[in-house]
């Protein structure tokens, strides 16, 4: 039986892309063991306003070579602050008021959670959720790891039972695949282009945002905006992998 297997680390209200991903597999492994760097998505991601694109920050504690997994936030009064822009800048979209409810329990809630990871997993999992995602997520944590490291994603697909390793195009600088070859385990590439313009406010198109921009503009519809679905909306029945 073929199985594909996605390996990345966990990012903070991701772009539709990192769902994409996340859907066109079968298990999707969260790699939060991995260092934490700072500037990066982990923590941070794009939303638009009426000034323009701008970022909701999780603001971190963070020392040289910790992971992931080990990094804490550095207050718990982010959540208000994230949840007042997200409201400020999408009240006026199609269907915010629709999710407005889930996503502010949701924010609500993060002001007990301290774990960056953890943060990263709940709103994964619930976006998933919406989106009608029922990909497996697990933890790199929760398996063997190899040193080096492309050696370690070989190892993490092989004792996941994967047929095929699914990369972002990025990995593309610094995977060997000659070692996927050698294990028997198939390397492919998302493709992130060709993605479809939607109605979105504030002027110019932009892609790179968070996915909460395409939920609170078109909903139900979303998955149409993507590319790894059918042409079907949020709630209708979805095809059998």
């Amino acid at each position: 039986m073929s199985k594909r297997v996605a390996i990345l680390q966990s990012n903070y209200i991701p772009w539709k892309g990192y769902f994409d991903l996340i859907n066109s597999v079968d298990e999707f492994v969260l790699y939060d063991t991995a260092q934490f760097t700072k500037n990066n998505w982990r923590n941070r991601n794009k939303i638009k306003t009426r000034r323009g694109v701008t970022w909701l920050t999780i603001p971190v504690r963070h020392h040289f070579g910790q992971s992931v997994e080990e990094t804490v936030v550095a207050n718990q009064i982010w959540p208000r602050g994230h949840w007042e822009s997200l409201c400020q800048s999408y009240a006026g979209a199609a269907c915010f008021g629709q999710y407005k409810s889930i996503f502010e329990k949701l924010y609500q809630s993060m002001c007990q959670e301290t774990n960056l990871s953890m943060i990263n997993h709940h709103f994964l999992t619930e976006i998933c959720d919406i989106l009608g995602i029922r990909t497996r997520i697990t933890w790199s944590k929760d398996y063997r790891l190899a040193e080096a490291r492309t050696e370690r994603l070989v190892d993490l697909c092989v004792q996941l039972g994967a047929s095929e390793y699914v990369s972002g195009p990025a990995a593309r600088e610094y995977i060997d695949a000659d070692l996927f070859v050698r294990a028997g385990v198939v390397l492919t590439y998302f493709d992130y282009s060709g993605y479809p313009e939607y109605p979105q406010l504030f002027g110019r198109f932009e892609h790179g945002v968070s996915i909460l921009d395409l939920i609170f503009n078109e909903g139900p519809n979303a998955p149409k905006r993507m590319k790894s679905f059918p042409v079907r909306g949020i709630g209708e029945p979805s095809a059998a992998r």
